[in-house]
């Protein structure tokens, strides 16, 4: 099952003619969730060769241009390809009201637009058998939220050899792929990790941007295997960033170190360096599996069983 990261855009508000705005795109449990649209998405999934009528789940940070700009174009293409089907959109209240303006100046769309208004509650926004969503609130100059993609247990696999050594049965399987002993007719209990084969690891992503550096953010993200922060600014300009309730990459590093993931991912760059490679430096003297991301970066998280279990 995939749990991929493609980088769609990468600049902060200014494009440049190699970053696009933020944009990401997640495969996670066979479905592809698009987080943050800026402005040229929709040529980067063609670019990418990404059908965009695969996304379902669109979720938006929050309503600053660079963010959402992509939107208008985004949803016009998915009408001309005859899509039909719901398009669930998650974010800020204000998503909804921003919308309202498509239909008010294009026309109804072919497909319905459904919300789901991420909140200050850290409340779920996405749950099935196989994921979770989590909305995250950030600290920026308006509501503004990050989501956390995790991985549900999965069900054990049970040994084949120990099904006919032990007779189970089918509601014997039922219980020790919950996790379960087994009781045989005789009273001896066979610990299920003798049964079983070692659980999968629950895979995990989490997205910041944008925020300005909030410690408290690490409890939230604690030790996920893959962490995207915004590095919008040098330590040389760490008093901008702090006026426009942005992070340096120091600050994003120190966030991933406090929150001990196994790795950063650092991008929202402002257009203002011209070789990002000084940001990524600055963070990975403070955290050093850091990487600037580039648009086209693929980052894939393998599935693997648990060891020692």
């Amino acid at each position: 099952m995939s749990f991929e990261l493609t980088i769609l855009g990468s600049s902060a508000a200014l494009p440049t003619a190699k970053r696009f705005p933020t944009a990401h795109l997640l495969h996670a449990g066979e479905r592809f969730f698009l987080i943050d649209c800026g402005e040229g998405t929709q040529i980067r999934l063609r670019q990418y060769g990404i059908n965009p009528s695969r996304i379902h789940h669109i979720l938006i940070s929050h309503l600053h241009g660079d963010h959402v700009f992509g939107l208008f174009g985004l949803l016009s293409t998915l009408g001309m390809m005859g899509r039909k089907v719901p398009l669930k959109l998650y974010g800020p209240k204000a998503l909804e009201g921003f919308l309202s303006y498509y239909s008010k100046f294009f026309g109804p769309l072919p497909f319905e637009l459904e919300f789901v208004i991420s909140s200050e509650n850290e409340d779920f926004v996405f749950e099935n058998d196989n994921l979770s969503i989590r909305a995250i609130p950030l600290k920026h100059r308006t509501p503004a939220y990050g989501y956390l993609f995790r991985e549900k247990k999965k069900l054990l696999n049970v040994r084949k050899e120990q099904i006919e050594a032990f007779g189970l049965g089918l509601e014997d399987l039922v219980k020790v792929k919950r996790g379960e002993d087994f009781v045989s007719k005789s009273g001896a209990i066979i610990p299920n990790s003798q049964l079983t084969l070692p659980p999968f690891h629950q895979r995990s992503y989490a997205y910041l941007s944008d925020t300005q550096f909030d410690p408290s953010l690490a409890a939230k993200v604690k030790g996920v295997d893959l962490l995207f922060h915004e590095a919008t600014f040098s330590e040389k300009d760490k008093k901008l960033a702090a006026q426009t309730q942005h992070s340096t990459a120091a600050e994003a590093a120190t966030l991933a170190k406090l929150a001990g993931v196994k790795k950063l991912l650092i991008g929202h760059f402002s257009s203002r360096y011209k070789e990002p490679l000084l940001l990524e430096n600055e963070a990975k003297e403070v955290f050093d599996n850091t990487t600037g991301v580039n648009d086209g970066d693929i980052y894939s998280i393998p599935l693997e069983r648990l060891s020692g279990e």
